[in-house]
């Protein structure tokens, strides 16, 4: 049987957990700029290129 051990997990962890989140909104706001970009904003290979003309002619 396995015998049940306290281990502290979050104490330790925060740093790592809080620089994850900071990671993933800062990326995903770059990867959100870049897409918008006016370089990227017509490319053809550009997934959000119908959503980001919709939003600009609504402005």
């Amino acid at each position: 049987m396995l015998r049940y051990t306290r281990v502290q997990f979050f104490k330790p962890m925060w740093p790592f957990i809080a620089a994850s989140g900071v990671t993933f909104y800062l990326v995903s706001k770059m990867q959100d700029m870049g897409v918008k970009s006016d370089e990227y904003k017509n490319d053809p290979r550009n997934p959000y290129r119908e959503q980001i003309a919709k939003t600009s002619a609504h402005h």
